[in-house]
């Protein structure tokens, strides 16, 4: 097998941004460990050269897919980052909000063919979350915003 493309982890060589336009949905629960993604999803977009990204808060991680959903309908964007932190607690609901709203990025991502980087967080802990989201772990944020411009960019080639 021939590889024709392999960024490094944190950027992309040879992508050329142009007037590509990215849309970041971010949820406003958890919104100490949401709002540290997005900033991480924004550095990332604006390094790559990204001039118009535009940001839409949505209450929680299930109303991510529709929200995505809405601005693929607008044709507006070359590619969307889906930000959210879903921490387990007592109950089952962790289970439910993290399985649909990762399931619903993907099977809108792949029916319309457009990159959407899912950055949302299923973790333990707050601590887990806070080591993602600009901690020890890196920012989740930047990650999903670097493979939704790598898919934009490998969906320009194929």
């Amino acid at each position: 097998m021939v590889r024709r493309n392999s960024p490094s982890k944190n950027s992309l060589p040879g992508f050329k941004a142009g007037k590509k336009r990215f849309a970041v949905v971010v949820s406003r629960f958890n919104s100490e460990i949401t709002e540290a993604l997005l900033a991480g999803a924004l550095e990332c977009l604006k390094r790559h050269g990204v001039k118009k990204s535009d940001v839409f808060h949505v209450p929680g991680s299930l109303e991510i897919p529709l929200a995505c959903a809405k601005l693929i309908e607008a044709k507006q964007y070359t590619g969307l980052v889906a930000l959210g932190a879903v921490i387990r607690g007592e109950t089952y609901h962790f289970e439910i909000v993290a399985q649909n709203s990762t399931v619903a990025l993907t099977r809108l991502s792949v029916k319309h063919k457009i990159p959407i980087g899912c950055g949302i967080l299923t973790v333990d802990t707050v601590e887990q979350a806070k080591e993602r989201a600009g901690g020890k772990k890196g920012n989740k944020g930047w990650d999903a915003a670097l493979a939704a411009l790598e898919m934009a960019h490998l969906l320009e080639t194929l």
